[in-house]
């Protein structure tokens, strides 16, 4: 089965879609759309997923992520998968997909938050955001912002981008903490010059920050 979808993968396979990706720092030529078309097809495997895994190609992977059981997998398994992910849509996809859903997904938070490899770090990023935006309590927001505030400035690029994704999420959703946030924004400029194609967010969080706000208030009093 594993050499069948291998076979049925190098044949999606497209130069043009392989250049695009590796500018991004993957390696792979599958279009996404193909990819989860393919995935809806096989429906969930576990066994499957895992061996697609086992492969180290970064196409098997993602289509991996995309038919396993997130709640499936044990603690010390994630871990090794995370250190492991190291193509940016595969580490995104993990986290995002299957940590996410994972019962194990808060105490894998809180280690890989402190570990001292940034990659790793920007995962424990990612799941502080989304427990800042939708499970917030518990969380201390002010000592996130001390940390963000000393930290990511010099912080590798993609545990930059999670610490600032982190920072205009405790902006966005807790009033309270937002001229802070915005403050620390402007006075770091992180992410300030960052190319934003038109009717794109500027992901540099003071703007990042007040275009959300204004959406929401927009909305609510139309």
């Amino acid at each position: 089965m594993v050499a069948e979808v291998m076979a049925e993968l190098a044949e999606l396979e497209d130069p043009k879609t392989r250049e695009v990706n590796e500018k991004h720092g993957d390696d792979h030529g599958v279009n996404l759309g193909k990819l989860r078309a393919l995935a809806k097809r096989l429906k969930t495997q576990q066994e499957l997923a895992c061996q697609l895994w086992e492969t180290d190609d970064t196409a098997a992977r993602l289509l991996a992520i995309l038919i396993c059981r997130p709640k499936a997998f044990e603690r010390d398994e994630l871990d090794v998968m995370l250190r492991e992910a190291r193509k940016p849509k595969v580490h995104d996809w993990l986290v995002n997909y299957v940590v996410k859903k994972n019962p194990h997904s808060e105490e894998l938070r809180l280690a890989w938050s402190a570990d001292p490899d940034p990659v790793v770090a920007s995962a424990g990023w990612a799941l502080t955001t989304e427990r800042v935006a939708k499970k917030p309590a518990g969380v201390d927001l002010a000592g996130l912002l001390d940390v963000i505030e000393a930290e990511m400035k010099d912080a590798p690029g993609r545990l930059q981008w999670a610490m600032n994704h982190c920072l205009a999420q405790i902006g966005i959703e807790h009033a309270e903490h937002r001229t802070r946030a915005i403050d620390i924004g402007e006075r770091l400029e992180v992410l300030k010059d960052y190319p934003t194609s038109p009717g794109c967010t500027s992901p540099f969080a003071p703007i990042w920050i007040s275009e959300i706000v204004r959406r929401q208030h927009d909305k609510t009093v139309a």
